[in-house]
């Protein structure tokens, strides 16, 4: 049994995989819980909307209530790698699955944004041990939880930077209402006013104290909806700053726009060489031009930027389109996301949750080797680490786009050739083919990981 560090909170019950498949161990404290969840018709009911993710109960051979086989997530992504629209969708959805949770006399116990993941294209809910039996004169569990991980982050996204979001790196529990509240303005939405700036007071002023708590009890079923529907309609007026970022428009307005077509082509031509990828990851994918070239095939693809209007674009776009074989994610390639948390394994890195067959790394080389001084030996080793094959794309200092680069610093790079490319390259990867992108100086490499 290989056990998921990332669920030893939750007495209730945990993850593990046995054989490349995933199972949830359930506790016999949870039994009373989940025989409501199945058996009062909201599981169905969710998961019927793909609200939640399907499972399967197996034959128990462990000495607990029962064992679930739930859906497989291929890529785990954590809310600091979400794009603006994707929290706010994650946020929405889970107050949607508390709405309907009412209405089965349950509700959320935790409402942690760890538990929201993407599956075909949309946020889906995966912690099945999350409902529990309601008791409507008490107030929900989970709203303080809400508030610190999903709607404080989203107004500071919206009020303040759409790069706040990596504060929930540093506070894995949510990011705290009081320095959330002295960080917006004051005067914003009446939502915002009541569940973040009153809340942090309120927080402060009986968090550590007994007197008055018994106001805090004072709920009923039309209570619990009303706040509900209240926080499903402040996190709905949030809006998206939209500010202008470096690489949205990149390929707008670049002159090399005109070989985007040829370019394409070639990259089909080289994953179709490639012996049933199952995978694949765009690195520096800007709005998912080229990555749609494999998701397309229906090759279950990841798109990560560093921009997060790159990212939100390419996001709305497969909403607006219902597709289901592409994701994107924010991601800093020079500072990917960390292992933190208790022990530091309770959030796994960037690199460690997945290992696609194929890596596309297009118009990137020349962004990590010359704007931020990574050898082009370091950058072979860091993608051979990852990938079986990759489709790499080098471009000459004599390119505009690296001009462009380096009219602001000294050319220092004086290893950075064609040639010592292919020969820092060869150390780790077969080149399988090489072609020129024409109308261009650049070049397209089909490359294999030496075993």
């Amino acid at each position: 049994m290989n056990r998921e560090f990332s669920s030893f909170r939750d007495p209730s019950g945990f993850i593990y995989q046995k054989n490349g498949q995933l199972f949830r161990q359930i506790n016999e404290c949870y039994a009373k819980n989940y025989e409501s969840l199945m058996n009062s018709g909201l599981y169905n009911q969710l998961v019927a909307k793909e609200w939640l993710v399907a499972h399967t109960e197996i034959k128990n051979h462990n000495s607990c209530y029962k064992t679930i086989s739930p859906e497989k997530i291929d890529f785990i992504s954590y809310p600091y790698e979400w794009s603006f629209q994707q929290y706010k969708d994650a946020a929405l959805l889970t107050l949607k699955i508390q709405k309907k949770a009412l209405e089965y006399g349950m509700s959320l116990k935790d409402a942690s944004a760890y538990n929201v993941q993407f599956k075909d294209g949309k946020p889906v809910f995966i912690d099945t041990l999350s409902f529990e039996q309601l008791d409507p004169n008490l107030p929900w569990k989970a709203y303080k939880q809400f508030c610190q991980h999903f709607l404080a982050p989203l107004a500071l996204m919206s009020y303040k930077d759409l790069g706040l979001s990596c504060l929930m790196k540093n506070y894995i529990d949510g990011i705290p209402l009081e320095l959330a509240s002295k960080m917006l303005p004051k005067f914003t939405s009446l939502g915002i006013l009541t569940h973040i700036h009153l809340n942090a007071w309120f927080q402060k002023k009986y968090d550590h104290s007994q007197k008055d708590s018994h106001k805090m009890t004072n709920m009923s079923l039309k209570k619990h909806i009303a706040l509900v529907e209240d926080l499903f309609y402040t996190v709905s007026s949030l809006k998206n700053p939209n500010p202008e970022t470096e690489w949205k428009d990149y390929y707008s307005f670049t002159n090399y726009d005109k070989a985007l077509e040829q370019k394409g082509k070639l990259i089909d031509e080289l994953l179709s060489k490639i012996p049933a990828p199952k995978s694949v990851w765009d690195l520096g994918a800007n709005n998912g031009f080229f990555s749609r070239i494999a998701s397309n095939k229906g090759i279950p693809t990841l798109a990560f930027d560093i921009d997060p209007m790159a990212v939100e674009r390419n996001y709305i776009e497969i909403k607006k389109n219902k597709e289901q074989n592409l994701m994107p994610f924010i991601c800093d390639l020079l500072n990917p996301s960390p292992a933190i948390g208790w022990d530091n394994k309770e959030r796994k890195s960037w690199k460690e949750r997945g290992k696609p067959d194929v890596i596309f790394a297009l118009a990137l080389m020349h962004h990590l080797c010359i704007s931020n001084n990574i050898p082009l030996n370091y950058l072979a080793s860091f993608l051979s680490e990852l990938t079986s094959y990759l489709i790499i794309e080098f471009v000459p200092k004599d390119d505009s786009q690296v001009q462009i680069l380096l009219a602001s610093r000294e050319d220092i790079f004086t290893d950075y050739t064609q040639e010592c490319f292919e020969q820092s390259f060869k150390e780790l990867f077969e080149i399988m083919e090489k072609v020129k992108i024409s109308g261009t100086k650049r070049t397209l490499y089909l490359m294999k990981t030496k075993n």
